[in-house]
This record gives structure tokens, sequence and C-alpha cells, in this order.
């Protein structure tokens, strides 16, 4: 628990930061909006015991919470894409499993493997997030909309997060 911690804290800082700072403050249309806070939970190990993913997810969506004003909508959010994270892993599990203690993100488990782990994280977070802000059924074609388009741009932004932090680590 204290490696997972302790190996995280910068991320953790950074993309907090990255996204307050910066990315809260892009929209497009007021359709899109990127989320790559999310990015934290998506790289945590496999083996990370639910109580700290959740635990850590509440955190990381509190502080954004804090940040943007918007009162537990990213905390709710973060929670529910943690708690479908290992449910989801064990779906989508490489024929031979998992080596001991990997790292999901984009060099160690592949480019299909983890688009597809990405990609359903992502719009699972951002279904549950607009649906939150909306709160209205009516509105479901439109908030379905909006998580369809800022999952893609956000997935656009960690693919991008993905290759040059993996290049820069290869040098």
């Amino acid at each position: 628990m204290i490696r997972i911690l302790s190996s995280n804290i910068v991320r953790y800082i950074i993309l907090v930061l990255l996204q307050v700072l910066v990315l809260n403050h892009v929209g497009l249309f007021n359709m899109v909006n990127p989320y790559l806070y999310i990015l934290f939970i998506l790289l945590l190990p496999v083996d990370t015991p639910l109580y700290l993913l959740l635990g850590l997810a509440f955190i990381l969506g509190l502080s954004i919470d804090m940040f943007s004003d918007t009162g537990g909508m990213h905390a709710a959010a973060t929670v529910f894409m943690a708690f479908c994270r290992p449910l989801i892993l064990l779906v989508i599990t490489p024929h031979g499993g998992y080596e001991h203690q990997p790292l999901p993100n984009l060099k160690n488990m592949g480019f299909p493997w983890f688009m597809a782990y990405s990609a359903t994280m992502v719009l699972l977070h951002h279904l549950v997030l607009f649906n939150i802000e909306i709160f209205r059924f009516s509105e479901f074609p439109i908030t379905l909309m909006r998580a369809v388009f800022s999952s893609i741009f956000t997935l656009t932004l960690i693919l991008i997060s993905q290759y040059l932090f993996s290049s820069a680590k290869q040098r």
C-alpha cells in the first residue's frame, strides 16, 4: 500500500493541477470537456486493493470538486469508475493472465488492450458525471452525445500522454 501511494503522489499532483488550471477551462461548444485526471485511477497497479482504489478515487474526485465547485459530482463519478475497474480488468484479462504486479499502461499491455480498458473506463466515468450534472432522463440523448464526444477527447489526451511519457522513459 505504501509503495502504491509513494510512487503515485507526483502523478496525482500533476494531474489535479493540470485539470484544474488548464483543462477545466477547455470546452468546445459547451459539449466537449476533457477530464484527464482520471488517468490517475487508470494507471494504478492491477493488484491495488479495492478499499484503497475507492479511497483514492474519492480523494481524487473530491479534490477536483473542491477546485471546480461541483459539489461531489466528480467524486461520485470517479468512485463509480473505480468500483467498476476490477470487473473490467477481469473481463479483459489477457490469455496468460496478468504478470506479477503489472501497471496497466500502453507500454506494458499494448494498444488494443489499453484502448479497450481506457475507453470503457472513460465512457463509464463520463456517463455518470454528465448524468449527475443534468439529472434528467429527458436530456439523455444530449447527455449521451456529450459523454461520447468528451470521452473521445479525453482518450486522445490519454493516448498522447502515454506516448509522450513512455518514449521519455525509454531514452
